[in-house]
């Protein structure tokens, strides 16, 4: 995962709140917002929310995991199969 998290106070994030949505659309980055040096809120972009949500999801899900676990366990034991028709680049 990329390091684009920062930790800004709420004052400064009100002063500066849009030159801050504006980079954080641009770097994607997650914002954790602090009142007296302690955690309030986070701020996200949708598109981090909306992946942040779908893992979520899957990982609630027991049938894609259980599938994943599947998965692996081939992977681990070398039951994976190469594509012949598939062309390498």
């Amino acid at each position: 995962m990329l390091e684009l998290d920062k930790i800004l106070p709420v004052t400064k994030v009100k002063k500066n709140l849009l030159d801050i949505l504006k980079n954080m659309s641009e770097d994607h980055s997650t914002i954790t917002l602090t009142k007296n040096g302690k955690p309030v809120s986070i701020i996200m972009t949708p598109d981090r929310y909306d992946a942040l949500m779908e893992t979520i999801e899957i990982l609630a899900d027991p049938a894609i995991m259980a599938s994943l676990a599947g998965s692996a366990d081939d992977f681990r034991e070398k039951r994976v199969f190469e594509d012949v028709n598939e062309k390498s680049f």
